[in-house]
């Protein structure tokens, strides 16, 4: 790849790259909320507590909820609204999805959706991961160049 002038370009895992490029774990905490709460809704009649008086509402709130998680993963440009968004869908699951999933899943939308709130795109390394990806760095450009010689 590189010649012994220039080092081999560093990659990193495409995964990695792709994952921290948008609020990954947000996104997911939001998606597994609405499913959970989908999947409650689905369930026999005596674990069932309370469908909700709008029936349809039971089953538009979750929806609303995994729709948000899929756009935070894949649009994350415009991750305050879907956040917001998320938010208020989880707090309305309280009242028309069986207590927001036996709490579960309210509580998972929640928290995904103040992870997606919080995080920032291209901010820099904290001080202990720096040094990590430095020394990652050094031992591979070692070995490149022992192998160049």
């Amino acid at each position: 790849m590189g010649t012994a002038s220039t080092p081999a370009p560093v990659t990193r895992p495409v995964k990695r790259d792709w994952r921290g490029q948008r609020p990954f774990w947000g996104g997911l905490l939001v998606l597994f909320g609405g499913a959970e709460i989908l999947f409650i809704l689905r369930a026999p009649l005596p674990v069932v507590l309370h469908v909700g008086i709008q029936g349809l509402a039971g089953y538009l709130v979750p929806a609303v909820m995994v729709l948000c998680g899929l756009l935070i993963l894949f649009n994350p440009a415009q991750r305050l609204f879907y956040s917001i968004l998320a938010v208020l869908a989880s707090l309305a699951s309280w009242l028309t999805s069986n207590f927001g999933g036996f709490l579960i899943g309210m509580l998972c939308g929640l928290v995904g959706a103040c992870l997606t709130f919080g995080w920032l795109p291209d901010q820099p390394l904290r001080r202990g991961r720096q040094r990590r990806e430095d020394r990652r760095q050094e031992r591979r450009s070692a070995r490149t160049g022992a192998a160049g010689i």
